[in-house]
């Protein structure tokens, strides 16, 4: 439920939701221009024709922590148990370029994520699972070409060709700028990294998702539906306009790119939230950028629940508020889906709130009658009057980034970060005064019992392990071809070559994820706010 003050009832995106919804609320509603069938322009209804009777959503479950050879433990009991694709999770020091025995990676080796330095952390990471037969994503932005390029070289160790490998790297590096803080460089070398990568993958991975435009850190980060999806799509925006402007065909990359949404708790706000991304990313694609493939004018998206949402007291409760979310995400569409552990608030998930999570999604998808029609919910006049509501004020700020001369100019003017820290402030002062419920937290409180379920913990003796690992890959290594390889990344990064040739070399004569980043720190120089 939205925020009550008397008898009116808003979202937290300020969208008043009236008590019924009638005919009139869809007054001149045009079926084709607004909806359209499933699978055909503006795609509000879907990207695909069939969507989940066709292909069930991927259930891709985030998983990383300590060493690669721990987590790809957990990736075998996870697949084991029907998960549907791989999701990688990387520590601080690999999203930050530092390999494991940098003075900064101190206390956060292993801690959040997987720690790869180099070549045979993801050999590691991935043994005894066939890369040619799997989908894998990687939550990996300011390094996304270097755990690209790892992935690549382990695939083709196995005998798969580059061209054969499926999967996504985040590689939104403009999101980090706005709301999570892991980039390295300054905002232009990131972006012609990003685009370098555009055409990489073009060129040698053409079935590789080579971005994942992320609204959901927007939302961690406090912000509201229509923020996150305004500003989702104002990045997008920049990101087209960067690789038009490298010399890129917008058709020859735009169909790889792809989406990933927060699923929050308002059920129905974040249906109409995803519907509305389909059809403003078709219009934008066809009206904007002249794309002709249908391919380019499709948003294709990820969803994972809302972290920021689970509480640590009663914890049991976020299995609850997960389903819910997932709900949302599967009635708007969506075509993979992570559900969060409910003992996320406090700790990396055991493999009992991993293997709960992962029944969440079993359950939605074999027992609630959820892959039998598509769009489901379309017509109602309550759905599709928020769908436009939130188009609307969306465009509204969209226009207010064009504006200011587009989002990377909004990012470093901290437009876009001002309007996220007050919804932020605002809905945690909801939620102090009451006029926000959060079940167990401001109602509903009882005396706290122990959680009876045993924590995931880390081994603090990992990083001491990765290091013995470094040691003996530069002992074992040619130091002078490593050194010629990172020179070239070097000329490379000064030039105008396409950075991801000379890096995979690098990598492949086994420089570090931390040298190939330090090479190109010596040319880009570190973003500093």
């Amino acid at each position: 439920m939205g925020r009550k003050t008397g008898d009116e009832r808003r979202t937290e995106s300020g969208i008043e939701i009236k008590p019924v919804y009638r005919p009139g609320d869809l007054e001149d509603f045009d079926y084709e221009e607004r909806l359209g069938d499933p699978g055909e322009y503006p795609y509000t209804r879907g990207p695909y024709p069939t969507m989940y009777r066709g292909r069930p959503w991927t259930i891709r479950q985030y998983a990383g922590f300590g060493t690669a050879r721990e987590t790809n433990r957990r990736f075998r009991y996870l697949l084991e148990r029907g998960q549907t694709g791989l999701s990688v999770a990387f520590d601080l020091p690999t999203q930050m370029g530092r390999d494991s025995d940098h003075y900064l990676a101190a206390g956060e080796v292993g801690k959040v994520g997987v720690a790869i330095d180099a070549l045979p952390d993801m050999r590691d990471l991935f043994e005894g699972i066939p890369l040619k037969e799997v989908s894998t994503s990687m939550t990996i932005n300011a390094t996304a070409a270097i755990l690209l390029l790892l992935y690549s070289l382990v695939g083709e160790e196995q005998g798969a060709d580059p061209a054969e490998l499926a999967g996504t790297t985040q590689n939104d590096i403009l999101k980090e700028y706005l709301a999570r803080g892991t980039y390295i460089y300054p905002p232009a070398p990131s972006m012609r990294l990003t685009t370098d990568m555009f055409a990489y993958c073009a060129r040698e991975m053409p079935r590789w998702n080579t971005i994942s435009i992320s609204g959901y850190h927007i939302r961690e980060a406090g912000s509201t539906a229509v923020q996150e999806l305004a500003f989702t799509l104002a990045n997008a925006i920049a990101y087209v306009e960067g690789a038009v402007e490298a010399g890129l065909e917008v058709d020859s990359f735009a169909p790889r790119l792809s989406f990933f949404f927060n699923a929050h708790n308002n059920l129905f706000q974040e249906v109409a939230k995803y519907r509305a991304a389909r059809r403003m990313w078709a219009k934008i694609m066809k009206e904007r950028f002249g794309a002709r493939d249908e391919k380019s004018m499709k948003l294709r998206f990820h969803t994972q629940t809302a972290g920021s949402s689970l509480t640590a007291q009663q914890a049991e409760n976020n299995i609850v508020r997960t389903a819910v979310q997932a709900l949302s995400a599967i009635l708007g569409g969506t075509q993979s889906l992570h559900t969060n552990a409910f003992d996320e608030a406090l700790a990396l998930p055991s493999e009992r709130s991993a293997t709960i999570a992962l029944r969440t999604q079993q359950i939605l998808a074999h027992e609630a009658g959820l892959m039998d029609t598509v769009d489901p919910l379309a017509g109602s006049y309550f759905i599709e009057a928020l769908t436009d509501e939130l188009e609307e004020k969306a465009w509204e700020k969209i226009r207010e980034i064009d504006e200011l001369g587009g989002a990377v100019r909004a990012i470093e003017e901290r437009h876009m970060q001002r309007e996220i820290e007050e919804a932020a402030f605002r809905y945690q002062q909801e939620i102090e005064k009451g006029e926000r419920v959060v079940v167990g937290v401001n109602r509903y409180v009882t005396e706290e019992e122990d959680l009876d379920v045993e924590l995931h913990s880390v081994d603090e003796a990992i990083r001491d392990r990765q290091i013995e690992r470094l040691e003996e890959l530069r002992a074992g290594r040619s130091e002078k071809e490593v050194r010629r390889a990172l020179e070239r990344v070097k000329k490379a990064a000064a030039g105008e070559e396409n950075l991801l040739y000379p890096m995979k070399d690098a990598l492949a004569a086994y420089a570090t994820l931390g040298e190939v980043s330090d090479a190109l720190r010596e040319v880009f120089g570190e973003y500093r706010p």
